[in-house]
């Protein structure tokens, strides 16, 4: 079976180095080529590769909003973000949207080979060496996430991660369009029930659980 690959990356000798790759493999075709943002979310448009291998750093759209169009418009294609750095909220936002590989370009060639033909079969490959933190961190927000969803209300949790930006309760109750006597019932309330003492044990709290 045939592997079709979109290759999306500014540089042009990126690409020639990444096609040179695939030709050695003979179960591998590149299908198109792209330098820009618009041009990768045509080219997988019109071609639907099993594959789009992407760099995030793309002039026009970067590759996150790539993956978010495309994933929007529920394309078949498998993602694999191909990149010489990624931070970790880049890396967080990635695997929400739902990428499927993440490789950096120090990494082996052979490994890159790899990585797609895993990604292809429907598994994942993330570069743990990379992205451990980034994981555990994206896992401890979910994780305090789920848990302040089942103690504070809609509006509490809103409160309190303006808090945690830093607002004080003049600015919440303009934000809010509220008296900032009901942000002081709030917070009181918030206190209680996450049992702190003030706004930066509340900050603290929040620090701890991955949520700012």
């Amino acid at each position: 079976m045939t592997i079709s690959l979109v290759l999306a990356d500014d540089h042009p000798l990126i690409l020639d180095g990444l096609e040179n790759l695939f030709r050695l493999e003979k179960d591998f075709e590149v299908v198109a080529r792209c330098t820009d943002g618009v041009a990768t979310i045509e080219a997988v448009r019109r071609q639907i590769p099993d594959i789009l291998i992407l760099d995030i750093r793309m002039p026009g759209k970067n590759g996150l909003e790539i993956v978010q169009d495309l994933q929007s418009e529920n394309l078949p294609t498998r993602i694999v973000l191909l990149t010489a750095a990624l931070d970790e909220e880049e890396l967080v936002s990635a695997i929400h949207l739902g990428v499927q590989g993440v490789i950096l370009k120090e990494m082996a060639p052979q490994l890159l080979v790899q990585c797609i033909r895993k990604v292809h079969a429907g598994e994942q490959w993330i570069e743990h060496r990379s992205t451990g933190k980034a994981l555990e961190k994206m896992l401890r927000r979910e994780a305090g996430a789920r848990e302040i969803a089942g103690v504070l209300t809609p509006r509490e949790i809103e409160i309190m991660g303006m808090v945690a930006r830093g607002l004080r309760n003049k600015e919440i109750a303009d934000h809010l369009f509220i008296s900032e006597g009901t942000v002081k019932i709030h917070l009181h309330n918030i206190y209680e029930k996450l049992n702190v003492d003030g706004r930066l044990a509340l900050l603290r709290y929040a620090q701890e659980k991955g949520l700012v």
